[in-house]
């Protein structure tokens, strides 16, 4: 049975490859830093991470470990830095060492969002804060010292877990509208389809950079609007703009990625935003 070490084991996407990957015949090692993790392990600890892939010896590693919060990185720079760029760095230099895979996931963040059509995996990075600058080092950081790499980008991702929907559920419960910007587009990817796509890629060799997101856009009010009807809320999205509503990390006005690349190279086809919505509803909400 292959052996994968999964990073970030308790967040949304660990959780949902866990799920994907169940009798597919791989042996899962789940890895994250706090002590109620099946192992424990730091990955901005260079020794760590070398230590525990000699002994598992792992067919890949499936990073899904990041600092996520992008305001604070704005503040936590070093913190940032550590686990956005030297953990994939350190994952990677075990990779290349044991002769694993590396599945390492980055963000759209990387990009500025001044495109005005979807964005391929070729167009230039140019991220605008803490968050999308120490992704894209963590990036660099794989290509330059793993063999063998796929980095995913996504956006907007939810799933079991923390996160944009389920906020926007949890404010339901207590307010009659809510106030959410609607001039930064993007697109929902529910966990479970970025999942998806990881299994497809896990046993093959079609190494690269895949943007990797469900399919369509909208803007955050939208998608705020589109929880509420499909959980049947009847709580009422007030439309404003991202001066109405300052954050300390500037987000990328347009950050709609074509998946190019996954559409080029493979049959594998994400599911329509609305859809992966209902999925998500369906799973997750009582």
């Amino acid at each position: 049975m292959k052996k994968l070490i999964v990073t970030g084991c308790n967040g949304q996407l660990g959780r949902a490859i866990n799920k994907e990957l169940e009798g597919k015949g791989y042996e899962i090692v789940n890895t994250d830093v706090t002590d109620t993790a099946p192992v424990k392990l730091d990955i901005t600890d260079v020794e760590q991470v070398l230590t525990l892939a000699r002994e598992v010896k792992p067919y890949a590693i499936i990073n899904c470990a990041a600092h996520t919060n992008v305001n604070a990185c704005e503040t936590q720079w070093d913190l940032a830095y550590r686990i956005n760029a030297i953990g994939p760095r350190n994952l990677a230099l075990a990779a290349k060492e044991t002769g694993a895979k590396m599945i390492h996931v980055s963000t759209d963040y990387v990009f500025d969002g001044t495109a005005t059509e979807p964005i391929n995996e070729f167009q230039p990075t140019c991220p605008l804060g803490a968050y999308g600058k120490t992704k894209l080092e963590g990036e660099n950081f794989v290509k330059q010292f793993a063999d063998k790499w796929f980095i995913l980008r996504t956006a907007w991702l939810y799933g079991d877990g923390n996160n944009f929907a389920k906020t926007m559920l949890k404010l339901a419960e207590t307010h009659d509208e809510v106030s959410v910007v609607a001039d930064q587009f993007g697109t929902p990817t529910t966990a479970a389809e970025l999942a998806r796509a990881i299994a497809y890629l896990l046993p093959t060799d079609n190494y690269g950079v895949f943007h990797a997101t469900c399919e369509g856009s909208c803007s955050w009010a939208d998608f705020a609007s589109e929880v509420f009807k499909k959980a049947g809320k009847d709580t009422k999205v007030k439309y404003i703009t991202t001066e109405e509503y300052p954050t300390p990390a500037k987000r990328p006005a347009y950050s709609v990625l074509d998946n190019y690349m996954f559409t080029l190279t493979t049959d594998f086809k994400f599911a329509e935003w609305h859809d992966a919505l209902d999925e998500y509803i369906a799973t997750f909400v009582k």
